[in-house]
């Protein structure tokens, strides 16, 4: 009798026999080749739910698939543990950050266990403890010896109520900070700033990385690179001595269609240029403005607005003077701040004109235009016209000709312009790493000592309502000594953007217990770049890009060799949930824990592999899941069904023959599929191989070497999916231990190459007929045998047969007289 599938049982056996045996430890000294198999690590928002899951579970297969391949595999998890809802739930609960983080922690890791994933836990990193941010406090150092970290003004968005910088992220809603509410501002502030742009030109190639192609696009597009002209626009106001305003552009041969100038609402000219009449709604739009984020601002689905400040602008090349505008769309921290209006060749620019009543002249004419007005902006090449000298040039080359008279008469200059800036890590927070520096009246800004860190954040702080840092009120913390002089000075009181400790974890993973420094090199050189990165595509232009820049950074410190740190990247889909993305922000997350303890963690896994391919996502179903319970049931049954000899019939030689075949078909096509990181065609074959083997064994006898070989296989190519069914499957079929220590199974190419294939038939280009034939077959043969079929002679006889067309292994057409 077959015993029940017990896997709750199963489950807590095997990880228990796992851990025991650190059956997943992994050294440098293996002979193995390596294979750094790494996911996002999660933050510690104190459950993980499924869509946590729909990350792990099948990175950890494609993980478990590598090391039976033969590799060396670490694969490592950890803990992203600081960041604002900590601090929020010091507010809510009164209880201290450290505290509910490492609650969350413990919770969270015991979720992690009972997915059964091959983690080495001995390399677990969690980023709010002092022995791992006291090396990101160290590499701050670094990076400001290098020049690559500074304290200036940057524009920020400000919650006046918090006090502290948000992130975009943390703005929602109509632009209200996502703790307290309160409408979000924007101001320039004293900030640190790492500098990433120096790195623009070098983030947007890749080398020797394989990456997905939107990901390197939004990265691209992110950096904005763009080369064009800064040109010269005249301006004469009482008071002021700028005489001029630069704008960049991409299109110099536009120039003389430019009807208007955008300055950003911030732009520090704006206050100076405004006339006394329009001062009173220029200022009511400044405001308006400031409280959206940037990314609300550049929606392109937003309605665009504006307000004439009464000032003009001289477009040099023409004289004209041009009215100066302001809008939303345009920032400070892109270019100059200002942009030129051409509406006639810009969308954008077509539908501002049009809702303010302001000119469309075309200076770039469509072929057959003929002066008509335009229905849309025109945005293809053409020919120059009431542009002056330039007239009855092709675009492209009076834009060169515009660039270089510019630059002869000195209005305006060729130049590379950049969307990206540099990036703001202070925070105004507690519950991050502090920044190493300290204040000195005398000696200014002094970078905390080495010898010195970690900077510890200090136990007693108080958490106040107003959400504010409480390391600024902190009297411990805040008040030191001058390490240059002696004096009394005062510590920095922001902390790092939590970016700042995922820029390096996996550097870290290496070598988690190094003292003497943030890694140990030697590992390092054993273990990196990374060479599996799976995690989601909205990282895209924050830690993927962060991390990044960071390798390169402190490779030109000399502490890395290597240019990117990840070889390969591969972006998950999301589960959905109620027609959303399942999200603890949406409240319609819900937690593996319930359906590991109701049908187990196989399942789960299985499941969550199952519900779509895994670049796209899928919806989680209570009643697709209990599918997958059932299958697994079934490759229990059927590996554990008695091997039946005496009284049934011997599989004939060409059954055999198949059952064979099929086998090593199933392996071809899971582990091209596990390549690919297509899990849910991989779980289809594991099915199809499965209802093929239960009609098998019908009425035949189970004893022999096929047969084995058919049941050894189907675990082997389980044992990734289903880690602990096939590890108990294994023992009780009388293997040795561990499956997890056996070989991924290999195919056979003579026995999965394709023994027959359909022809098709046709006559005059229709579908006559089809018939199955030897792969072998020769073009004679097929001939022959297409002008001896019943369905084709019906259409051939009593005509002549002009041609006999043969395409090898797919058809054949017979050309008749009509």
């Amino acid at each position: 009798m077959i015993p029940k599938y017990s896997y709750q049982e199963i489950e807590s056996k095997w990880q228990a026999r796992w851990a025991a045996d650190h059956l997943y430890q992994v050294h440098e000294t293996s002979q193995r080749t390596k294979w750094y198999a790494l996911t996002m690590f999660p933050y510690t928002s104190g459950d993980l739910h499924i869509g946590h899951w729909y990350a792990m579970a099948p990175s950890d297969v494609h993980a478990r698939f590598k090391r039976m391949q033969g590799y060396n595999v670490l694969h490592p998890i950890g803990f992203d543990a600081f960041g604002l809802p900590a601090e929020n739930a010091a507010i809510r609960h009164g209880i201290h950050p450290y505290k509910w983080t490492m609650q969350n922690v413990e919770n969270m890791r015991r979720q992690l266990k009972s997915l059964g994933a091959m983690y080495d836990w001995g390399r677990e990193v969690i980023t709010c403890l002092p022995d791992y941010y006291e090396w990101t406090q160290w590499f701050f150092l670094k990076l400001y010896q290098a020049g690559l970290a500074y304290r200036g003004k940057a524009p920020a968005n400000w919650c006046s109520q918090c006090q502290t910088v948000l992130a975009n992220e943390q703005v929602v809603g109509e632009g209200r900070c996502e703790r307290c509410h309160t409408p979000v501002v924007r101001r320039d502030l004293e900030q640190w700033v790492l500098r990433i742009t120096r790195y623009a030109d070098e983030l947007l190639e890749y080398p020797g990385a394989e990456w997905p192609e939107r990901v390197k696009l939004m990265q691209r597009n992110w950096i904005g690179k763009s080369v064009g002209v800064e040109i010269s626009f005249g301006i004469e106001a009482e008071g002021i001595e700028e005489t001029e305003i630069r704008v960049f552009t991409t299109r110099a041969d536009t120039i003389f269609g430019v009807t208007f100038l955008v300055f950003a609402p911030e732009h520090p000219l704006v206050a100076r240029l405004t006339t006394p009449e329009c001062k009173e709604e220029v200022q009511g739009y400044i405001g308006r403005a400031l409280g959206q984020t940037d990314i609300e601002r550049l929606s392109t689905e937003k309605e665009k607005t504006g307000v004439f400040i009464g000032a003009y602008a001289v477009n040099r090349l023409n004289g004209e003077k041009v009215p100066i505008w302001i809008a939303d769309y345009v920032l400070i921290s892109y270019g100059t701040g200002a942009v030129m209006g051409v509406p006639a060749h810009d969308q954008r620019d077509f539908e501002f004109a049009h809702d303010f009543g302001l000119p469309i002249r075309v200076v770039i004419a469509p072929g057959g235009w003929s002066g008509e007005e335009l229905k849309e902006a025109y945005v293809e090449p053409g020919i120059m016209v009431n542009s002056g000298q330039f007239d009855g040039m092709p675009n492209e080359q009076g834009k060169e000709a515009i660039a270089d008279f510019m630059e002869a008469k000195g209005y305006g200059r060729r130049a590379t312009s950049y969307r990206l800036r540099d990036w703001l890590i202070s925070r105004q927070r507690y519950w991050g790493a502090p920044i190493p520096i300290i204040y000195c009246s005398k000696c200014g800004t002094v970078p905390v000592p080495e010898s010195d860190l970690p900077v510890l954040l200090p136990e007693d702080a108080e958490f106040k309502p107003t959400g504010e840092s409480p390391l600024k009120y902190c009297e411990s913390f805040v008040n030191t000594t001058c390490p240059r002089c002696g004096s009394p000075a005062r510590r920095e009181t922001d902390t790092m953007d939590t970016f700042m400790c995922s820029n390096w974890y996996f550097l870290r993973y290496t070598s988690p217990g190094y003292e003497q420094g943030p890694f140990d090199p030697g590992k390092v050189a054993y273990w990196m770049p990374v060479d599996q990165y799976t995690g989601g595509a909205e990282h895209a232009t924050m830690h993927l890009l962060y991390s990044r820049f960071f390798n390169k950074a402190i490779r030109d410190l000399g502490l890395v060799n290597f240019d990117e740190p990840f070889t390969r990247l591969f972006n998950q889909g999301t589960i959905v949930m109620e027609r959303q993305k399942m999200s603890k922000s949406r409240g319609n997350v819900i937690t593996p824990d319930e359906y590991v303890a109701r049908l187990g963690a196989d399942t789960v896994r299985g499941y969550l592999m199952f519900v779509g391919p895994w670049d796209q996502g899928g919806g989680w179903d209570d009643s697709g899941i209990s599918g997958i319970w059932r299958w697994l049931n079934r490759v229990w049954n059927l590996a554990l069904e008695e091997r039946k000899g005496d009284g049934l019939p011997q599989m004939e030689p060409a059954a055999e023959h198949e059952l064979r075949r099929q086998t090593h078909k199933t392996i071809k096509r899971v582990t091209e599929d596990l390549e690919k990181f297509r899990f849910n065609t991989m779980l289809a074959a594991l099915m199809e191989f499965t209802n093929y083997l239960t009609k098998a064994k019908e009425g035949r006898s189970l004893a022999n070497a096929a047969w084995q070989e058919a049941i050894d296989s189907l675990l082997l190519l389980l044992a990734p999916t289903a880690p602990h069914m096939a590890e108990e499957l294994w023992e009780r079929t009388g293997h040795a231990y561990s499956i997890h220590n056996q070989s991924f199974p290999s195919w056979d190419e003579d026995l999965v190459a394709e023994e027959q294939i359909t022809l098709v038939i046709q006559v005059n280009g229709k579908l006559r007929d089809r018939v199955a034939v030897p792969v072998s077959i020769t073009e004679s043969e097929a001939r022959e045998l297409a002008l001896g079929r019943e369905r084709v002679r019906a259409h051939v006889d009593d005509k002549e047969i002009k041609n006999v067309i043969y395409v090898p292994g797919r058809l054949v057409n017979v050309v008749v007289s009509k």
